[in-house]
C-alpha cells in the first residue's frame, strides 16, 4: 500500500457544536472536557473576545467568547451555553459556544479548503470547511484562536 492510501485511510474525529446557526468542529484530540457555563471574572483592559477567567481546579483558565473572535458578536451566556476546555501546544483554554451538537469522524480528504473568496482572517481562524449530512461545518484551527498564540504569530 503506498502513502497516499494510507493517508485516505486515516480518520480523525472532530467534535461538532453550534455557535448561532452555524456549526464548527475541532479536533477531539485537543478537547480536555466539556463543561456548563460558569461565570468568569473579568480581566481589566482584555480584548472583547476574553470573557475573563474562571478557577479550573485551582488553575486559572481563560475564557474565549468563541462567537466574538469569530466576529459575530458578543455572547449573552446563559445556563444553556457550555465552555470546551482546549489544548492547543502548551496553552489550555476555554471556548464559550451555544452548544456541543456532535462527533464527527472523517478523513482529511473530506475537509475542502476555506473558499479562495474568504478574507485572510477568515482564513486565518477556519482551516476547511466540511460539508457532511447536508451541513456545512468550518473547522476552527485552534491555533489561531487562542489569545497567546496570535500574540507569537504577531
Amino acid at each position: 500500500m503506498n502513502n497516499a492510501n494510507l493517508r485516505s485511510d486515516r480518520r480523525q474525529e472532530l467534535i461538532a457544536f453550534r455557535i448561532g446557526d452555524q456549526e464548527f468542529c475541532v479536533d477531539i484530540m485537543s478537547v480536555r472536557e466539556i463543561r456548563g457555563w460558569t461565570a468568569t471574572t473579568p480581566l481589566p483592559h482584555a480584548q472583547k473576545f476574553m470573557r475573563g477567567v474562571i478557577n479550573l481546579r485551582g488553575s486559572v483558565l481563560p475564557i474565549v467568547d468563541l462567537r466574538a473572535r469569530l466576529g459575530f458578536g458578543l455572547t449573552e451566556p446563559e445556563a444553556r451555553h457550555v465552555i470546551i476546555v482546549v489544548r492547543s501546544g502548551t496553552q489550555e483554554v476555554g471556548l464559550l459556544v451555544d452548544a456541543v451538537c456532535d462527533i464527527l469522524t472523517v478523513t482529511e480528504e473530506e475537509i475542502q479548503a476555506t473558499p479562495g473568496i474568504a478574507n485572510e482572517t477568515v482564513k486565518s481562524f477556519i482551516r476547511g470547511i466540511l460539508a457532511i449530512e447536508g451541513r456545512m461545518i468550518g473547522v476552527v484551527g485552534l491555533e489561531r484562536i487562542l489569545p497567546h498564540a496570535e500574540a507569537e504569530a504577531a
